[in-house]
């Protein structure tokens, strides 16, 4: 069921107008981090589309990311209800918008998908920039308030993936911004904790480039 959000029809692209396409490096070291978070792939006819979607209570968030990828999309993000919930009766809000179908997009996909299963690259650490991080945690960190801590949720990654995400982590960055990060056990699966005595480089290194409502994320706001 959709609200009633005004929607642009979306416009057909011409082969010649898609192929046109191309993506700069500070949006392909975005979509590495939004890709090891929420954001999903699909390809189809040879080319590929990425669907953004939050739910409603971040919708600034969301919105924000229209933005930057705005000339990528068919029309403006919409709302979205599930269906009641079988246990629970509730119906929750989802906010979402879809890229074009493009083969600027290919490269990535076939990085971090293997059969259809979102998978982390084995070159990640080549991938990986302040920039990937910063959007890693905008869409799959929380901040521990009590603790002071970061926890970044990787529960749909193997054990082996996020211990070779802590290895990227812990060995991607330098010159006074190195972090220690390390892994706990939540219920049957794995999440990356980024502690406290390494806050202030993981500041000092993505504070420039996390969205501006993401912040509290990293224990500034």
């Amino acid at each position: 069921m959709l609200s009633s959000l005004p929607l642009i029809k979306p416009k057909r692209l011409t082969k010649k107008e898609k192929d046109a396409f191309s993506l700069t490096s500070d949006l392909k070291e975005i979509l590495v981090g939004l890709l090891l978070g929420d954001l999903y792939g699909r390809f189809r006819y040879g080319k590929t589309s990425f669907v953004f979607k939050q739910g409603l209570i971040h919708q600034d968030y969301l919105n924000y990311l229209y933005k930057v990828f705005s000339i990528y999309c068919p029309s403006k993000p919409k709302i979205t209800q599930s269906l009641p919930d079988h246990r629970t009766g509730k119906i929750y809000s989802d906010i979402l918008f879809t890229t074009y179908t493009l083969p600027c997009f290919n490269e990535l996909y076939h990085l971090f998908y293997l059969s259809g299963k979102k998978v982390v690259p084995g070159n990640l650490i080549e991938l990986f920039t302040p920039l990937s991080l910063a959007y890693w945690i905008a869409d799959d960190g929380s901040w521990n308030k009590v603790g002071k801590y970061v926890t970044l949720c990787t529960d749909s990654f193997s054990l082996e993936e996020v211990e070779q995400l802590i290895l990227v982590l812990n060995n991607k960055f330098t010159g006074g911004r190195q972090l220690k990060c390390y892994k706990v056990k939540s219920n049957k699966n794995f999440r990356i904790i980024i502690p406290s005595y390494s806050i202030a480089a993981l500041q000092n290194l993505i504070s420039e480039h996390i969205p501006p409502m993401m912040k509290h994320k990293i224990g500034l706001q």
